[in-house]
């Protein structure tokens, strides 16, 4: 199965799947960033799909669509978001219907969105932590493939927290693609 990761930011996923020997044949990155270093670092091949337009206005399906040119080019079949800062559209999944895959800080389908881990500490949940799901157009919803607690300490602040969650992100994300690449599918 060929994969592509997205990411937006410093590749710390990215680096995990690829330390683990998960084999990435793309890496396509939203904005210039720290991940196309990781890929060039590993010899993967990566491109720049950039998002100039951080507007009301942004046209999410003509960017999803240019993402979908640029994944057929090389094959890919299961995309991996890995920090991937940009929320697709319709284009990306209904070219890969059931093979998109996302990591989310929380226990989903509790706390959904960008501020997971500040709204966690902010209800004053005891357990946290981070899910593996197939994306759709829903953000931060579709079928759960993996889920791991993560404990909130009473001193936790929303990095300290975030950093321990990371730390089960990597290795629960990177077994999980591990696993689909062995049965051969996603569900």
């Amino acid at each position: 199965m060929r994969i592509a990761v997205l990411a937006s930011g410093s590749g710390t996923i990215l680096d995990s799947f690829l330390d683990a020997g998960v084999p990435v044949a793309l890496v396509v990155v939203d904005r210039p960033c720290g991940a196309t270093e990781v890929a060039a670092r590993h010899g993967v091949p990566s491109a720049l799909v950039e998002r100039t337009d951080f507007s009301a206005g942004f046209d999410r399906d003509a960017y999803s669509a240019r993402l979908v040119e640029v994944l057929r080019e090389h094959g890919i079949e299961l995309v991996v978001m890995a920090g991937f800062m940009t929320i697709l559209s319709g284009p990306v999944f209904a070219a890969f219907e059931g093979h998109v895959l996302n990591t989310h800080p929380a226990l989903l389908p509790s706390f959904k969105g960008a501020h997971a881990v500040r709204d966690a500490l902010a209800y004053g949940v005891k357990v946290t932590g981070c899910t593996v799901h197939v994306a759709t157009p829903a953000v931060d919803d579709g079928p759960i493939l993996a889920q791991e607690a993560v404990v909130v300490a009473p001193d936790d602040t929303e990095d300290s927290l975030h950093e321990r969650i990371k730390i089960v992100e990597r290795r629960l994300y990177v077994d999980t693609v591990k696993s689909i690449l062995e049965r051969g599918s996603v569900l």
